[in-house]
């Protein structure tokens, strides 16, 4: 697939192949160093629409068996993260919000997500989403 992106989608403000676009392809691939970093990955793959690095990174025990692209027209527009904490060696938690539109009405998922570091890689969990 080729991408044709300057600025990383995850709003780090660094080039997207010196920033998540490392953790997506290549040597360094599923290897975040941190669960925050994976996060960021995470966000720039739905944004990017790269499936199978959300199936690679999603822990297997939660896995869906299939994950959808994005619906035509939804646009990825920004992520904050808000607090990012390691409850020990192998487990973290990261809270964010990111933002998107489709069809013309502008959401906001707020989500803290649940990390675990298995064979030295992190992977994703699954998360509790914050009411408005």
């Amino acid at each position: 697939m080729a991408l044709n992106v300057s600025l990383c989608p995850c709003d780090s403000g660094r080039p997207y192949f010196g920033c998540c676009g490392r953790w997506h392809a290549g040597a360094l691939h599923l290897q975040a160093p941190d669960a925050q970093t994976l996060m960021r990955s995470r966000y720039s793959a739905f944004a990017l629409d790269l499936t199978d690095y959300l199936r690679d990174t999603w822990y297997p025990g939660t896995r869906p068996v299939n994950i959808e692209p994005n619906p035509p027209g939804l646009k990825w527009l920004g992520l904050t993260v808000k607090a990012h904490q390691r409850q020990d060696g192998t487990h973290a938690t990261v809270e964010f919000v990111a933002r998107s539109r489709w069809q013309g009405k502008g959401e906001r998922l707020h989500e803290t997500s649940r990390f675990v570091l298995e064979d030295g890689s992190w992977f994703y969990v699954d998360g509790d989403i914050h009411e408005k």
